[in-house]
């Protein structure tokens, strides 16, 4: 069984809530946030971070994570909907799983009792924030685990401003491809969401081999997606600076032409190269 799974019958006894962490529970499995939170406890980096995030190469935050301990949150092998656009926000998590009728009648009570309406897939949609990225573990399911089509990626686009991360599939995609939107998915299938019922909302998710938390903060380019814990955001950002001053002095001296590629990259050898990329770093990031 799935950890959401289990935090789900966790929750239930506790605060009648079936679908999503506590509130109590949401900071404790997110203690290390270092910034504010939304009201449910969410963590809530900060606008200027994310758009500063936004600017990165996944090989710039491949730096960071794994020696961090954080080796298992990188996904990818998706199809992606604007292979030029990147995908930055907080992370709202969604996990389904195979229909099984009795338990999908509990689910489906405890969500009218909480006043959900239409389908599981909007119970989530319609908590969306603006600057979220909703990640949703559909273990990969295409025929029939169609999260959204062209209508539910519209008001996506509308709530959020961001895009979204799905472990199975979409709908509608001639209706969906225009749309300033981006999206991660495993395939596109003409039919409708079926078969599936809501696990856990805002609970740990798996996406391919990544454990993905509620306000993680989600980075998506041309090659995959990196979801990053929000204590460790700053590090990252702070990283990638050095990272890209470092790209920019070797590629300065490659241009001078007077250099073989191993005296420059991935370090100078020569004490009074280093000596000067030491200089030219302080000078741009004045560390």
């Amino acid at each position: 069984m799935k950890l959401s799974a289990l935090l789900v019958s966790f929750a239930a006894p506790l605060a009648a809530q079936v679908f999503t962490f506590t509130k109590e529970q949401m900071i404790r499995y997110t203690s290390q946030n270092p910034f504010e939170r939304f009201p449910d406890g969410r963590p809530k980096a900060p606008d200027n971070l994310i758009e500063k995030l936004k600017a990165l190469s996944m090989e710039e935050v491949w730096s960071v994570l794994p020696r961090a301990g954080y080796p298992c949150q990188y996904a990818d092998g998706f199809r992606i909907l604007h292979p030029g656009k990147k995908l930055a926000g907080r992370a709202v998590t969604a996990q389904f799983i195979p229909m099984r009728p009795d338990v999908n009648q509990v689910i489906s009570a405890d969500g009218k009792a909480k006043g959900f309406q239409g389908g599981q897939n909007q119970w989530v949609i319609d908590q969306l924030q603006p600057g979220d990225v909703l990640v949703v573990d559909m273990f990969g399911k295409v025929d029939g685990g169609t999260f959204i089509g062209d209508n539910l990626a519209y008001y996506i686009m509308k709530r959020t401003g961001t895009g979204l991360v799905v472990d199975g599939g979409i709908r509608d995609l001639e209706g969906i491809a225009d749309l300033d939107l981006q999206i991660y998915f495993r395939g596109a299938h003409p039919s409708a969401i079926s078969n599936l019922m809501l696990a856990g909302f805002n609970v740990p998710v798996r996406i391919g081999g990544a454990t993905v938390m509620p306000g993680d903060l989600v980075l998506g380019d041309r090659e995959g997606v990196y979801f990053i814990p929000p204590h460790l955001l700053k590090e990252v950002l702070e990283r990638a600076e050095i990272s890209r001053v470092h790209d920019e002095w070797t590629r300065k001296k490659f241009d001078e032409g007077k250099y073989k590629s191993s005296d420059i990259y991935g370090s100078p050898r020569d004490p009074a190269l280093k000596k000067e990329y030491e200089e030219y770093l302080k000078k741009k990031t004045g560390k």
